[in-house]
């Protein structure tokens, strides 16, 4: 039988060295191993077609659940 190893879940953390605002958008980038430009410009693009209210109350909402990384994830290929 073949068992194939489950890889190791990533947690979502605030960035510490990466933010603008909370470090929201750059934990995000950091998890997915993205630019976290790319993530806040998807995320600029998002809240203007959807509306900017329920993107500031998802946002707020996030800035409030998600903690603070104590370590930044960084990604060396950013550098």
């Amino acid at each position: 039988m073949i068992h194939f190893a489950k890889p190791a879940m990533k947690k979502l953390y605030r960035s510490t060295t990466n933010r603008k605002i909370a470090g929201v958008c750059g934990g995000i980038g950091e998890m997915i191993d993205a630019d976290p430009t790319l993530v806040r410009l998807a995320t600029v693009v998002i809240a203007l077609v959807t509306g900017l209210f329920p993107f500031l109350i998802g946002y707020i909402l996030a800035w409030w659940i998600v903690p603070e990384g104590s370590e930044p994830q960084r990604n060396p290929e950013w550098e």
